[in-house]
């Protein structure tokens, strides 16, 4: 059954307080992973997808960076480069974390563990840590256009994809020091390339050596980051209603964002990145620029527009997003990013779609039941195969498939929580195996 499958898989990889994404490649503690695995924990223990925020939370620095790595102290360094010695940075409750961060896609997992069990002292927890997640963006990383920029292609989640092919070819290459832990786990034929981590490495280096604060070679507007940033402003409005504050700042801020992306990374039927240096749109066929159908606010044509872009370039009819257009000249089926289908960006994209185009939306939630179904809670899936790729038993897929099925249901019928709980297994069972996996 799919549903003990992904329970399985998310049971295997908790480690006490957090969901590492698998055991192989991904040991510790990722950013937007948690967020994504929180919002799956809802569905069937909302208290685990606390303790995942939380978890992740507690890491947080004082100028408000969530980091998009926490390591966990029991793993060897060697296991994942680059690891704390390289970044050698501790948050001010002594973690060791990376220095870059991720999409602040936490508020929505907040939110959704919140509407699951209604939690007032969780949310007046994690509120003003969240505010401090989009104050530092606003105040380290908006430009001039009110746009948010990323400093590293790590920092977009989507890393190797081929927008960023462009940017990175102005960083130097540094071979010296780069050690690929990664290929002992997956082909080299589904990673990135040497030169890839190559300028990758170069470009974290650069950044820890200003001490995470200063200017970097490669400075880039993102359509998801800043759709993320975004769509946190509207459900901070949420919770601040919950909680007695004021929402108004959060929905104009939203509406800000929403304005400038229509303005500076909109064109021909897709939103773009723009280097932030030279100014210059980097036209692209990435999906990433469908996720702004999230945004509440978007006027109707531009979402119009983005539908139609997903149904010529992507083929959205098929059920199946692949993160690149298939026609464009850098599409690999199988390479990290640059083409194959990943469980949580198809899941950004339903949840645009859900309320404009429903029929969409369920050939959408059907294609990545039906990937899972075929290959496993792989990492990403070839679109037009389904096999499977990357890290096997991978969290997110495990989680955001549970999201799916809860609300879209099996074979398109919708399933009640208690209908979950019964073809899951008991929540109060469940709770109880995880809670005794080995740390």
């Amino acid at each position: 059954m799919i549903l003990r499958d992904a329970l399985r898989v998310l049971i295997a990889n908790w480690d006490g307080s957090y969901t590492v994404p698998s055991r192989t490649l991904y040991p510790h503690q990722w950013s937007w992973d948690s967020a994504f695995i929180a919002i799956g924990h809802a569905r069937w223990s909302p208290r685990r997808a606390r303790t995942e925020l939380l978890s992740l939370f507690g890491a947080q620095w004082e100028d408000g960076r969530v980091p998009h790595i926490v390591f966990n102290p029991a793993v060897p360094d060697a296991a994942y480069f680059p690891g704390p010695e390289f970044w050698a940075t501790r948050s001010p409750s002594g973690y060791a974390t990376s220095g870059i961060v991720q999409p602040p896609v936490h508020a929505m997992a907040a939110w959704r563990a919140h509407l699951a069990e209604p939690d007032h002292g969780f949310l007046a927890r994690i509120y003003p840590r969240l505010v401090a997640q989009q104050e530092f963006l606003r105040t380290q990383r908006r430009g001039i256009d009110g746009l948010i920029s990323i400093v590293h292609p790590w920092e977009s989640g989507m890393d190797n994809s081929p927008c960023w092919d462009l940017p990175l070819n102005a960083v130097e290459p540094m071979p010296d020091g780069v050690c690929r832990r990664d290929l002992a786990h997956i082909s080299p034929a589904e990673r990135p390339t040497d030169r890839d981590y190559e300028r990758y490495i170069a470009l974290a280096r650069a950044y820890r050596d200003t001490g995470y604060r200063g200017t970097c070679a490669f400075q880039v507007e993102d359509p998801l980051f800043n759709t993320a940033y975004g769509m946190a402003e509207h459900t901070l409005a949420e919770i601040a209603a919950v909680l007695g504050h004021d929402p108004a700042p959060h929905r104009a801020e939203a509406e800000r964002i929403t304005a400038a992306m229509v303005d500076h990374l909109y064109q021909d039927g897709l939103f773009h990145p723009r280097d932030a240096i030279t100014g210059c749109l980097i036209r692209s066929g990435s999906a990433a620029g469908l996720t702004p159908l999230i945004l509440p606010g978007l006027p109707r044509d531009v979402a119009n527009a983005l539908i139609g872009t997903g149904l010529d370039l992507f083929g959205l009819k098929d059920g199946v997003l692949p993160s690149f257009a298939p026609a464009a000249p850098e599409f690999d089926p199988v390479r990290y990013w640059r083409g194959p289908s990943w469980i949580n960006l198809a899941w950004l994209v339903w949840q645009g779609l859900k309320d404009r185009r429903p029929d969409l939306a369920a050939i959408l939630a059907d294609g990545m039941i039906s990937a899972v179904t075929t290959s496993g809670f792989h990492e990403y899936f070839d679109p037009f195969t389904l096999r499977g790729h990357g890290s096997g038993d991978f969290s997110w897929s495990a989680a955001l498939v549970v999201d799916v099925i809860a609300e879209h249901g099996l074979k398109g019928v919708p399933l009640t929580a208690r209908e979950l709980g019964q073809q899951a297994g008991a929540r109060g069972e469940a709770d109880h195996i995880g809670d005794h996996v080995p740390a």
